[in-house]
C-alpha cells in the first residue's frame, strides 16, 4: 500500500475541507507524504504545509492546472512547484480570470431549464469565490433537491450536451507544463482514464497522441493509481507509462467526505514495473511517523 497521496483538494478550490482539515484527515488515515493540488490556485499551500509540519508529515507543494486540448478539458498536476515563480503565479491568475463569467453563463443556462437562483446558491458553497466552478453548482442543486448527489448533477446538467454546461477556454497544454517545469516542478497528467469515458471520450489513438504531445512539451509523469481509476486502468496506464517513458504518480483526488471516488490514505500499490514520480525529486521527502 502507498503512503503517498499526491492529488487532493481543499476549499481553496472545490473541496469541502480547509487546507488544515485536509492535512489532518490525511494524517489520521496514514498518509505520510501529501501534496495539496487545488485547481488553478496555490493560496492554501502555506496553511497546509504548517499543518503537515505540526503533524510530522512530509508536504509537497502542488497545483492542478485546467487545460484545453482539442475538444477536451484536461488537468495537469504540478508537484514540487515553487509558488513564488512569477510565470506560474501569473499563468494561474489568467486561468482563474474567466471563472466568474462562466459561472454567470451557467446560471443563465440553468434558468432557461427552469432552475433559478443558482448563481447565488453556488457562491454560497465556494470557499474561494475566485474559484467558482461546476462542483459548487452541483452542491447547491443537491441541497435544493434537484439531484441525489454531486455525480448525478454532473451527469444530468453539467457535462457537454446538458442544460448547464458552458464551454470554456483554459490554459494551453504547453504553457501549463512550462509554468510547472519552470518553477522546478514535475508535470503529471491527472486521471487520464476519465478522458476516455463517455461518448465524447478519447479513444486509444487519441490518448496516444495526447501522451506524445504531453511528453514532447516536457510532461514527465502520469497518474496511474488515482481515485477514479479501476484496477484494470491501473494496469492500462502503467503500460502507457512504460511505452512513453513516463514516471508514475498516485493520488486519491479527494474533495470531501462522501463526495470522492476514494478517501485519503492507503492507496493500492503501483503495478509491477512502475517508476514512482518521487524517484525524480532531487531531495525526496523523508517519511516521518505521524
Amino acid at each position: 500500500m502507498l503512503d503517498y497521496d499526491l492529488h487532493c483538494h481543499s476549499r481553496i478550490s472545490d473541496g469541502t475541507l480547509t487546507p488544515t482539515e485536509v492535512v489532518e484527515r490525511a494524517a489520521e488515515r496514514g498518509v505520510k507524504v501529501l501534496a495539496l493540488t487545488d485547481h488553478d490556485d496555490m493560496e492554501g499551500l502555506d496553511e497546509a504545509r504548517a499543518a503537515a509540519v505540526r503533524l510530522g508529515m512530509s508536504f509537497i507543494s502542488g497545483v492542478e492546472i485546467s487545460v484545453s486540448w482539442r475538444t477536451h478539458t484536461l488537468h495537469i498536476v504540478g508537484l514540487g512547484i515553487d509558488p513564488a515563480y512569477p510565470p506560474l503565479a501569473e499563468g494561474l491568475r489568467s486561468v482563474r480570470s474567466g471563472r466568474g463569467e462562466r459561472a454567470r453563463k451557467m446560471a443563465d443556462e440553468l434558468a432557461k431549464a427552469g432552475i433559478g437562483g443558482v448563481l447565488q446558491g453556488a457562491y454560497h458553497f465556494a470557499g474561494n469565490p475566485n474559484m467558482i466552478g461546476r462542483t459548487h453548482f452541483a452542491r447547491y442543486l443537491v441541497e435544493t433537491g434537484h439531484c441525489k448527489d454531486v455525480k448525478s448533477v454532473f451527469n444530468r446538467y453539467l457535462v457537454k450536451g446538458k442544460p448547464g454546461y458552458v464551454p470554456h477556454q483554459w490554459a494551453v497544454l504547453q504553457d501549463a507544463i512550462a509554468w510547472i517545469r519552470g518553477s522546478g516542478g514535475v508535470a503529471v497528467l491527472a486521471h487520464p482514464g476519465r478522458y476516455m469515458c463517455g461518448r465524447a471520450g478519447m479513444g486509444k489513438k487519441t490518448m496516444r497522441e495526447l501522451l506524445a504531445e504531453f511528453v514532447e512539451a516536457g510532461g514527465q509523469a502520469v497518474e496511474v493509481v488515482t481515485g477514479s481509476h479501476t484496477p484494470e486502468q491501473y494496469a492500462e496506464f502503467a503500460r502507457y507509462a512504460e511505452e512513453f517513458n513516463l514516471l508514475c504518480s498516485c493520488g486519491s483526488d479527494f474533495h470531501g467526505p462522501g463526495e470522492s471516488w476514494r478517501d485519503m490514505g492507503r492507496l493500492p500499490d503501483f503495478p509491477l514495473g512502475c517508476r514512482p514520480v518521487w524517484e525524480s525529486w532531487e531531495h525526496p521527502p523523508v517519511l516521518k511517523a505521524a
